[in-house]
């Protein structure tokens, strides 16, 4: 039976969460609020994030 690991995270962040290979990655939001990421994957995994950020004037 594989090892289970547990890890907390902060539910008052507003934040993504990216797990790969058993090891979390925190994905912080947009500088100035607004924009969007996009999560690629590749063999099940995710592989590359495009961030895309606009800024309101």
């Amino acid at each position: 039976m594989p090892e289970i690991n547990v890890e907390e995270i902060n539910l008052h962040i507003n934040a993504v969460y990216i797990v790969k290979d058993g090891k979390i990655e925190t994905i912080e939001g947009p500088p100035n609020g607004y924009g969007k990421q996009t999560v690629t994957w590749q063999q099940g995994k995710p592989s590359h994030i495009d961030f895309h950020y606009t800024k309101k004037i």
